[in-house]
């Protein structure tokens, strides 16, 4: 078995692309292994900036000899039939094997030496490689059939157990040397194998095992943090990154003048992490210090202090900006800078955003009742929810909208649960994220998502298959947290009609699309309440009853319906609620009095009348009450008069009158069920 070893060494690779490249790395190596018959097991794959690497271990020294039948016409077929096969095998009559009267086209495919299949492979890994953008490069890049490689290739490694393969790509001809650190090293790195390459850059500063170099920076940046008496604050995406950008890395923690301080943390942190790359750091009281971690890739002489002072220059240019753009936003109140809103669109079919935030103040008025005296801090913040849009900040870091103008709204003083409803809008960002706490937060969160997916909707601008540009699932996902979470008794219907109301007071074009909403959170319901280990049949038994728009209600009611139908009595019940519904389905195409009685009922069939007349209005009043576990109860009495029933009673009987009678029991069952949920929803 034979080791290999395959090097693709170029300029700069993104850090931001490595991980792809790695994976498309194996795909492309895989896959012409697979084409060729070469068994592969596990692969190691590393990058660096400047250097895709790829190790195979056990691969053969050659490929096994392949012999392949394709079966043919018989003997006895037309001359055409005959004819077709030779040009699909491109075989000749005489080639062919007769066994039993058929024809078999037998093609022996000899083994071949594994380095002649690494040696046809490399170049087409090469030329097939997938990079998210490529660039051609030279005078070979006048023309559209040269070589494109994410930054101009310089070198190719290829060594199979040592010994080179011969291959050439774009002018670039393999061989074992590669370079080691561009400052760190000088000269060619020659690499014996696949086992001492690591050894042998390592050597020249550089770690290629881009996992070691993640290791080392998550270590030496707490490392550093600590020495000087702070915690990092951590971030994977970073090291990640910081990784990507070094061969030989060396976090530098340096300190910038606390008087960037005044600045909110978060635009701190992201002015460092997406300008500069650093790590934040914080003090023993948990608050931003001003000190930042930086990613050398040398060993300064002077232990990195040339370095801390050029990243410290570089980073107080940024965060100079970022105090300026905080100053001036606060000489303008929010009010003053809603104004502005109108010069910006929503989207083109449902107007600006300054119409949104008049919608928003309006609809907080669908909320009376709901949260406490929380509607009146709601509509306050629903007048100026969107003003950070047009602020310097928000500008330079969209990330921060909703963030910022919260920090703006407390700048000015205006009241805690305003703060919130402005900072906190936007959640949650996602499944996992957080929810606001506030009650006025709750409220504006809410009509800021279901003012987008009436809107959305009413535009026709659903979301169709895998495509979603609007983010209308996460919306809807979101709502469905803000009140199931929270406990938030709302009817959305309603909710819905009121925000389309408001378009249309507004001249904007909207579709009624609240029942097609509410199918759409029935949907998303089902999505969210699975991981919650809910039953997706119960949640559209329970809406396929209509009405139930009530998500705190209809989950009440699913959960109870769901210990239900788990018990024996639960299930024996459905069993015969199906063999009703069957019976009266086949029925009722044929037609039947309805309104018979049969006036000498059989002994099972006037214990069923009995337990329905009980049972009945004791289900309806208890789903009235909301006492959905009182409901199933009502519903498990009539478990034994059922099975009695079917068990002793002829439905279909001769008298058609008895027939009737009987048929029209077993519609009492079955309304009596639908009191609580459609049970031919229910699976099982």
């Amino acid at each position: 078995m034979s080791d290999f070893l395959l090097e693709l060494r170029s300029e700069e690779i993104p850090a931001r692309m490595q991980a792809g490249a790695r994976a498309e790395l194996e795909k492309l190596f895989r896959g012409q292994m697979a084409a060729a018959g070469v068994a592969v097991g596990e692969l190691t794959l590393w990058s660096t900036p400047r250097r895709l690497a790829l190790i195979a271990r056990g691969l053969p020294v050659a490929t096994q000899a392949v012999r392949e039948e394709v079966k043919g016409p018989k003997a006895s077929a037309p001359e055409q039939a005959l004819a077709g096969f030779l040009r699909k095998t491109g075989l000749t009559r005489e080639q062919l094997e007769e066994r039993d009267g058929v024809f078999f086209a037998v093609t022996e495919k000899p083994g071949r030496a594994t380095a002649d299949v690494l040696a046809e492979a490399i170049p087409a890994i090469v030329r097939g490689f997938a990079w998210p953008k490529s660039q051609r490069w030279g005078a070979a890049s006048l023309s559209t059939e040269s070589l494109r490689w994410v930054r101009p290739l310089q070198g190719i490694i290829a060594l199979l157990d040592g010994a080179v393969v011969p291959c050439e790509v774009g002018g670039i001809v393999s061989g074992r040397e590669t370079v080691g650190h561009r400052f760190h090293s000088s000269g060619a790195v020659s690499v014996a194998d696949a086992d001492s390459y690591a050894d042998d850059l390592r050597a020249a500063h550089v770690l290629v095992n881009h996992e070691e170099r993640q290791d080392i920076i998550r270590a030496k940046a707490k490392e550093v943090a600590s020495a000087a008496g702070l915690t990092l604050v951590e971030d994977e995406g970073l090291v990640i990154e910081n990784a990507g950008l070094t061969e030989w890395p060396q976090p530098l923690l340096g300190r910038f003048d606390e008087a960037f301080l005044e600045v909110p943390p978060e635009v701190i942190q992201l002015t460092a992490r997406i300008n500069q790359k650093y790590f934040v750091c914080e003090d023993a009281a948990g608050k931003l210090a001003n000190a930042f971690v930086c990613t050398a890739n040398i060993d300064a002489i002077d232990g990195g202090e040339g370095i801390i002072a050029g990243n410290r220059k570089v980073l107080a240019a940024r965060l100079s900006d970022a105090r300026f753009f905080w100053q001036q936003d606060l000489k303008t109140p929010l009010a003053v800078q809603a104004k502005k809103l109108e010069r910006i669109t929503f989207h083109e079919k449902l107007g600006t955003v300054a119409q949104r935030q008049e919608r928003f103040v309006a609809l907080t008025g669908a909320f009376q009742g709901a949260l406490g005296d929380s509607v009146d801090h709601a509509r306050a913040a629903a007048a100026i929810l969107k003003a950070d849009l047009v602020t310097e900040m928000v500008g330079e870091f969209p990330e921060l909208q909703g963030l910022m103008g919260g920090y703006y709204a407390a700048a000015e003083g205006l009241p805690a649960p305003v703060v919130a409803a402005i900072r906190d809008h936007y959640k949650p960002a996602g499944q996992s994220d957080e929810l606001p706490v506030e009650g006025a937060a709750i409220l504006t969160a809410i009509i800021d998502k279901v003012d987008a997916l009436v809107g959305f909707f009413g535009a026709d601008l659903k979301p169709t298959g895998s495509k979603d540009p609007f983010a209308l699932r996460r919306a809807a996902l979101g709502v469905i947290r803000l009140i199931t979470e929270n406990g938030l008794r709302l009817n959305l219907l309603p909710l819905f009609e009121a925000a389309a109301g408001l378009y249309r007071d507004q001249g904007v074009a909207v579709n009624g699309a609240a029942d097609d909403l509410l199918t759409f959170f029935a949907d998303r319901l089902k999505v969210q309440q699975k991981e919650a280990g809910v039953r997706h049949d119960l949640i559209d038994a329970v809406f396929a009853l209509g009405g139930e728009d009530d998500l705190v209600r209809l989950l009440a009611r699913v959960h109870a319906l769901q210990a239900f139908v788990q018990t024996d009595d639960g299930k024996n019940l459905l069993a015969g609620y199906k063999r009703a519904a069957n019976i009266l389905k086949a029925e009722e195409k044929k037609g039947w009095d309805a309104g018979v009685t049969n006036p000498a009922p059989e002994p099972a069939e006037a214990a069923l009348m009995a337990a329905l007349a009980d049972a009945a209005p004791r289900a309806e009043k208890a789903v009235a009450d909301e006492d959905f576990t009182g409901a199933m109860a009502a519903l498990a009495s009539l478990r034994s008069a059922v099975d009695e029933f079917f068990n002793h009673v002829i439905v279909n009987a001769d008298n058609p009158d008895i027939r009737s009678a009987r048929l029209g029991l077993l519609s009492q069952l079955r309304a009596a069920t639908h009191k609580v949920a459609d049970f031919s929803r229910i699976e099982g």
